[in-house]
């Protein structure tokens, strides 16, 4: 009797510490449902769930789960389709090419002194035009002696019109090296070439430079490869033709010019006599022209590492900048024009920003050393590499 007394006493000790046990949890949770934080976090992750596609998905019937499959077959078959219409757009841009390059030809002639406009063709009625005429009529002695002195210096054409779009575009200016300038100033005109029907898609752009002392090309070539096909394991992202690879040139540089390399000199001393030595050693250099030198894709599967993927995205960046605004507008970019309008575009988009959310994003500059020295050399022809 003792021993059931004492289980029975044991049994309802228990029953009492779990029963307290109990109250204080429902007490403690009630009150942290007290707490109208937690409630507002709580409601906020309710929320959140409730509106992900992905969930509603799921909740959805089985037979409707296979209606949505069908429609991603046929979102598939529209993104082929897409892509077919890019192949003809690019058609398009090979034929009205060719009806762009006599006007190109005529803008390099006038750029290199080669030809001179005519009174009709360099009739242009700007929008301060009253302005213009008031400022030049209190000039008028100003001319005459601008006259004479234009004579004297003999000016051909637009000097340094290619460097100066160099200079005033950003994107660009950042590549340019103190010691790349002088070369660069021999740049006479830069071209886009379309691949020829039948071809795998891809441009190319030429840079004709003039005689100079640095290398022995007359024309520095770089080929953008594209597809236009959505992706097996992705197709939904297909976007539009996208550049997948480029090749560059190699430049025959001429004796002690190379700028895209530099020459150090180095200590080294022998473990065992303890002498000391002094060695040169070639190393890459920063600078433009290491634009026609850019990465290789890989070809067999290997990924990238994180910088070499950044700075293959810009040479893309720059190519397509080139074939799309640069070479179509160049005298816009010479004179500032189109940069203005750039920048009032990316201003009035900022400002919408600012708007809606309230806040102020800033950019970063970061500021690259550059090293003016020029050294030794690797001649090598153009050739596509």
């Amino acid at each position: 009797m003792a021993d059931n007394s004492k289980t029975e006493d044991t049994a309802s000790d228990s029953v009492e510490a779990a029963k307290n046990a109990s109250d204080k949890k429902e007490k403690l949770a009630d009150q942290v449902m007290q707490n109208p934080q937690v409630l507002a976090a709580l409601q906020e992750r309710l929320d959140n769930t409730a509106l992900t596609p992905s969930s509603y998905i799921e909740t959805l019937p089985k037979a409707v789960k296979r209606r949505i499959d069908a429609l991603k077959q046929l979102q598939v078959k529209c993104a082929h389709i897409e892509a077919k219409f890019y192949e003809e757009v690019h058609d398009l841009e090979r034929k009205y090419a060719a009806l762009y390059q006599p006007l190109f030809d005529k803008r390099r002639e006038f750029i290199n002194g080669e030809a001179e406009p005519t009174d009709a063709e360099s009739e242009w009625h700007s929008e301060n035009e009253e302005e213009e005429k008031l400022a030049g009529d209190l000039k008028n002695v100003v001319v005459i002696e601008e006259k004479a002195e234009a004579e004297e210096t003999n000016i051909k054409g637009i000097p340094d019109f290619w460097f100066t779009i160099f200079r005033n575009v950003d994107m660009l200016s950042e590549l340019v090296q103190e010691y790349d300038e002088p070369i660069l100033k021999h740049l006479q005109d830069i071209k886009v070439k379309f691949s020829e029907p039948g071809q795998p898609m891809s441009f190319s752009l030429e840079f004709h430079f003039g005689p100079n002392d640095y290398f022995s090309n007359s024309v520095l070539t770089k080929t953008y490869k594209m597809k236009s096909e959505p992706d097996k394991a992705d197709p939904f992202s297909f976007e539009g033709p996208e550049i997948v690879d480029c090749e560059g040139c190699a430049i025959d540089w001429k004796k002690g010019k190379n700028v895209t390399v530099k020459t150090i000199k180095k200590k080294q001393k022998h473990k065992g006599r303890g002498t000391v030595r002094t060695i040169t050693k070639q190393v890459p250099n920063d600078s433009f022209f290491n634009f026609f030198s850019p990465i290789k894709v890989s070809g067999d599967g290997e990924s990238l590492d994180e910088d070499s993927e950044f700075t293959l995205a810009t040479d893309f960046e720059i190519g397509h900048f080139f074939r799309e605004r640069i070479v179509p507008r160049a005298v816009l970019y010479f004179t500032g024009e189109a940069i203005e309008d750039d920048d009032n575009f990316e201003e009035g988009e900022e400002g919408e920003e600012e708007e809606l959310e309230g806040e102020e994003e800033g950019e970063e500059e970061e500021d690259g050393e550059s090293d003016p020295k020029k050294d030794s050399s690797q001649p090598a022809e153009c050739k596509q590499q």
